[in-house]
């Protein structure tokens, strides 16, 4: 094998990318991903061992939460950017080394002589071509440890990988919990901790999740402090005459550091895939060239991209390979990176130039007629739902609501996704849908009315806002004085990649049962694993929409 990568739920043959990545991952780019998560395991280390003495580096934090971002399907593509980032990884790893046997020695009195695993001891070769051939035989398939204790070290490097992207979108806001930087020293050193049984990563996978959830809180937390709360504001998705911007990806600082810079400048700017709950929030709607949304989920970009006269910013994962048609046309910043595309980078007072973006979309000239488009809703995140809960509750007590569905999650271009297009279609009309991530877009422009004022359907927001579906869920079971498991709520979820994953371990941390998982299995949960996921919590993959409709309504 070339390579060899199943983190993602599109991987070749639901099994194993081995050639190429199904995502457009090149084999030596899976390689340095490899490489880099082998080095941020020896920086946990020794990091994990420095702070039990107090000694705590957050330039090191910081990078540990980046470096394992950077290695999250759709984020980083650019070999040559990886392979600097590993070396970096390795200067910091001594760095961090010297600091712990420094510590220790002043403690005890005595140098440290305890052996040490491979990943602290790892040396990087010299050029890019000997680092990739040194990453074969650390990546996820090395070793003799047996099905089910590899399952689990996926699991949980998983996870850390899509709390890194949360963890990461809250620090660049001035957001950070010890809490959620411990877990990341704590799970990468776990994974090369050879004395760990299967009960161990058990254990530390359910306590990940619970970490998760503060992570999940805190950029809530960043997010509303920073934008405000979102409420409900009807979204365009048509497009107006003139130059403009669209902006795909997460990162909502980025927007504002763009919509700051176009303003008087006839550029408009438009969201596209997992940006579009960003029309929710107060702060943007000052914004008069905030004009709307564009298009719909990531895996389409390649078609929808194709030949407009805009320019494309990636803020965050979801980028696939451009095509020759607007590759001059796109640019990335923060971690998403492709070979080719010009990146902009942070200026030395923490924010971005966007200048050459904002330049190129006036070369461009835009839209040449306004076209006008559908219009959806957004913004019904914990602080509106809440706002109304009262009706919420009474609605359900006088027979009016039914059941709730949360149908939520990743969007992908594998076959299967349409269940979840056909699942909304076929919901009773006494039934609310609750819905948030990307997944959104196979139903969110459907119209499904309203139950005595309250829509059917809720747009919760990103994936990065999962936490408002668990604040909501929570508020309902106080309500009715019950647990989230006996509520008339169902889970449906589709996933794609590793936010998803940590999102998944999260409400299983919370007890959650009866979760309904789609369009496929992830192909690294080992059968014995899965077992126990069945068995402990009762997660099921879906069926067929009529037949999910009919057991959740008959629970």
């Amino acid at each position: 094998m070339s390579m060899f990568c199943r983190q993602c739920e599109q991987t070749a043959g639901g099994k194993g990318c081995s050639v190429k990545g199904v995502c457009g991952k090149e084999p030596d780019v899976a390689a340095l991903q490899d490489l880099l998560i082998y080095a941020l395991e020896g920086i946990a280390y020794y990091g994990r061992k420095a702070r039990a003495l107090g000694v705590t580096d957050k330039n090191v934090d910081r990078f540990l939460a980046e470096g394992l971002f950077a290695t999250v399907t759709n984020v980083d593509f650019d070999h040559e950017r990886l392979a600097n980032t590993v070396r970096d990884a390795y200067r910091i790893k001594e760095d961090v080394k010297k600091q712990f046997f420094d510590a220790f020695k002043n403690k005890n009195n005595k140098e440290f002589s305890d052996e040490v695993p491979a990943a602290a001891s790892w040396v990087p070769a010299g050029a890019e071509n000997n680092l990739v051939e040194q990453a074969h035989g650390i990546g996820i398939v090395a070793g003799d440890v047996g099905d089910d204790l590899r399952s689990l070290r996926e699991i949980l490097l998983y996870g850390l990988k899509g709390m890194a992207a949360y963890a990461d979108h809250a620090r660049i806001l001035g957001y950070t919990d010890d809490t959620v930087t411990e877990m990341f020293y704590t799970g990468l050193a776990a994974l090369i901790d050879t004395t760990l049984t299967a009960d161990d990563l058990l254990g530390y996978i359910m306590e990940f999740g619970k970490v998760n959830l503060r992570c999940l809180e805190l950029l809530d937390q960043a997010h509303t402090e920073t934008f405000g709360h979102p409420e409900p504001t009807p979204v365009s998705l048509g497009v107006k005459k003139g130059p403009a911007i669209i902006v795909s990806g997460h990162d909502l600082l980025d927007l504002q550091f763009l919509l700051e810079q176009t303003q008087g400048t006839g550029v408009n700017v438009y969201t596209h895939g997992e940006m579009l709950p960003a029309h929710g929030y107060p702060a943007f709607k000052k914004y008069a060239n905030f004009a709307g949304h564009f298009g719909t989920a990531w895996q389409n970009q390649q078609k929808e991209f194709d030949g407009i006269p805009a320019v494309i910013l990636m803020t965050t994962n979801c980028i696939q390979k451009p095509r020759d048609s607007y590759m001059k046309n796109i640019f990335t910043t923060g971690l998403v990176a492709w070979p080719g595309v010009e990146h902009v980078y942070h200026a030395e007072d923490g924010k971005k130039d966007f200048s050459h973006v904002i330049n190129r979309a006036k070369e461009l000239g835009g839209f040449t007629k306004d076209v006008p488009g559908k219009t959806i809703t957004v913004g019904f995140a914990h602080n509106t739902v809440m706002g109304v809960a009262d009706k919420v509750v009474t609605a359900v007590k006088e027979g009016a609501i039914k059941h709730f569905f949360l149908v939520g999650g990743c969007d992908g271009a594998k076959p299967g996704r349409n269940y979840y297009t056909d699942l909304v279609e076929k919901i009773p009309a006494d039934c609310v849908v609750l819905t948030l991530a990307c997944g959104k877009f196979r139903f969110n422009t459907l119209e499904l009315g309203d139950i005595g004022g309250i829509p059917r359907l809720l747009d919760c927001g990103q994936c990065n806002d999962a936490y408002s579906a668990i604040v909501i869920a929570s508020a309902l079971a106080k309500a009715f004085n019950c647990t989230v498991n006996d509520l008339p709520l169902t889970l449906i979820l589709s996933w794609y990649e590793q936010k998803a994953v940590c999102i998944l371990l999260t409400l299983l941390s919370l007890g959650i049962k009866n979760i309904k998982l789609g369009p496929s299995l992830p192909a690294f949960v080992s059968q014995n694993v899965l077992n126990i996921l069945v068995e402990k919590f009762s997660i099921a993959p879906i069926t067929a929409p009529d037949e999910d409709i009919a057991e959740a309504l008959a629970s």
